[in-house]
This record gives C-alpha cells, sequence and structure tokens, in this order.
C-alpha cells in the first residue's frame, strides 16, 4: 500500500478540530507502550446521491462497547462521537475515505494499571482506497496460519482492542513471508475461525456458510450486512463451525470487512478454490452490496448517514 501524504487533513482530538500534524501526545503513551487502545474502521463513500457514511450508528455502538468491555470511560456519549465522525468527514472532503476512531490512555506512566488515568478520543478520516488492491477484483491467495486465533479466555474477541491485533499481525507476516496474500486464522477448538481483519464465508451447493460465534469471532458489520442481504435475495446462509478441509473443497471463499469489504479468495494454501475467479454468489451479494450503499435499495437505506 502506498504511502500517504496526511500533513493537511483535519481530525478531531478530545473535542476539537485540529490539523493532523498537531494532533500530538506523549511517546510514552500507555496505549503505544501496552496496546491498552480501542478503535473502529468506518467506510465513506461518493455516489449519485451524495456522500454516505456505511452503518456509521452501528459502528459508534461497537466502538462505545468496546470501551465499556476494555473499562475505558471515554467521556463522550454516542451522539457526540456519532457527529463529531461526520464533522471530519465534512471538514476533509475526501472520497472514497476511511475513517478512524481511536480512544487511548493518554498518560505517558511506566506500568500496566491505568486505572482513573485520562483517555483520549482521536477521530481521522484518511483517502483510502481498495486494502488488496487490485485483490479485490482478481482474489487473493491465503495461508492458514500457524498462530491460533485468540480466544475469549485470554482477552475478549468482542472489543476492537489495538492489543488484540498482535495475533493478527504475527500470522499477515507469516503469511506475506510465506508469498500470500494474508492469513486465514484457526480458533482454538480447531475450526475456522477468520482472516487477518477480516470475516470469513464459503460457498458450497449454493449454500453460503460463515463462522459462528464459537469460533471466537469479531462480529463483523460487513459480516452482519452481508447475512441480512443473503437472506433478502433468497441464498441460503448457515452460522456454524467449519472445519479447515471445507476451505480447499469449498465451491467460493471471500473474505468480508470494513476494509476488505468484499474480497474473493481464489487459492488457499495451494489449493485452487473453484475456478479462481469471482464466484457466482460472491457476485451477486457484491453486487447488492454496493447497490445499497449507492442508495439503491430502499429496505437498507437506514444503513447510510448522508454527510
Amino acid at each position: 500500500m502506498e504511502k500517504k501524504d496526511y500533513s493537511k487533513l483535519k481530525v478531531w482530538l478530545d473535542g476539537r478540530i485540529v490539523d493532523y500534524r498537531d494532533a500530538k501526545v506523549p511517546i510514552l503513551t500507555h496505549s503505544l507502550q501496552y496496546g491498552s487502545g480501542i478503535f473502529e474502521g468506518i467506510r465513506a463513500y461518493k455516489t449519485n446521491k451524495g456522500r454516505i457514511i456505511f452503518r456509521l450508528r452501528d459502528h459508534v455502538k461497537r466502538f462505545l462497547n468496546s470501551a465499556k468491555i476494555c473499562y475505558m470511560n471515554l467521556e463522550y456519549n454516542e451522539d457526540e462521537i456519532f457527529n463529531a465522525i461526520v464533522k471530519v468527514v465534512k471538514e476533509n472532503d475526501i472520497d472514497p475515505c476511511y475513517i478512524r476512531p481511536f480512544a487511548f490512555y493518554n498518560t505517558d506512566q511506566i506500568g500496566l494499571s491505568a486505572y482513573n488515568k485520562k483517555t483520549s478520543v482521536f477521530i481521522a478520516a484518511l483517502p483510502f482506497g481498495a486494502y488488496f488492491g487490485s485483490g479485490k477484483e482478481k482474489g487473493i491467495k491465503c495461508k492458514i496460519s500457524s498462530w491460533h486465533r485468540i480466544n475469549s479466555d485470554i482477552v475478549s474477541v468482542r472489543a476492537k482492542s489495538s492489543g488484540n491485533y498482535v495475533n493478527s499481525i504475527l500470522g499477515n507476516f507469516e503469511a506475506k513471508y510465506a508469498g500470500f496474500d494474508d492469513a486465514i486464522f484457526i480458533s482454538e477448538n480447531g475450526y475456522v475461525a477468520e482472516g487477518s481483519a477480516e470475516n470469513i464465508f464459503i460457498v458450497n451447493n449454493n449454500k453460503l456458510i460463515t463462522p459462528d460465534e464459537g469460533a471466537d469471532i469479531l462480529f463483523g458489520i460487513t459480516r452482519d450486512s452481508l447475512i441480512k442481504i443473503a437472506k433478502t435475495i433468497g441464498i441460503d446462509i448457515e452460522e456454524r463451525q467449519i472445519h479447515k478441509d471445507e476451505l480447499y473443497t469449498a465451491d467460493e471463499v471471500f473474505f468480508s470487512g470494513t476494509a476488505a469489504e468484499i474480497t474473493p479468495i481464489i487459492n488457499i494454501d495451494g489449493h485452487k478454490i473453484g475456478n479462481e475467479k469471482l464466484g457466482p454468489i460472491t457476485k451477486m451479494l457484491s453486487d447488492k452490496f454496493y447497490d445499497i450503499i449507492n442508495g439503491n435499495d430502499e429496505i437498507f437505506n437506514d444503513w447510510l448517514t448522508y454527510v
């Protein structure tokens, strides 16, 4: 991914719009040292009907739930965070963009406990295209990671906590060094969990299948969107545990996520998936997903916040 110039961006930090270069914290900030921050990833798109932010209210609710799980007092309510995100998107006028709310302990102490310490909230809207580049259309190659997916006996998998993603980074690095685009994680109980930062779906015999909550997955908002879309357009959907070898024999496999959107997987561990092209069910869901984003579906119009 090419390096971006963020120097002209306007960001929101603790209630104020400031220049990106002026949003500074101490190098010893607790959340940098110990991974104690929480975050969200949200997309905004330019459409024929105006700029929209996708499922903003749901992302803000998950952000606040992450804070609650992690004992963080953000000092801002749902509407305040919601309105701050809208303001940042308007200030920057970028299409398309990726929105990053981030909450962290703004204290430069040494020591694990940040109990009762100040928290800060930062929101940025960044220029952002396809997460996997041309792979979004052509498909990507994935490796089953030797690292297991973290589970809720260790940390909360329901919180988008910065520290959780060390697990993801290790798997992604391992896959990249082996010549793959990304990793697929197996849960501690031996079933398929998710990608490094994506949920996963397979298609077999025209049925859409995705891991259930027993796989210790993060409940992705794009995942939830696709499940709801599938039900409205008559695609059979099943949430259940998935064996690793089911990936190798699936008709179609794809990732979903705010960054990844809908990205087909055409090869796993050297096994070709389907005909190594965008499968018909994946395409049907993808087409409907972008119809909704462009405001062409009244059923899901409440997923769009016009800015």
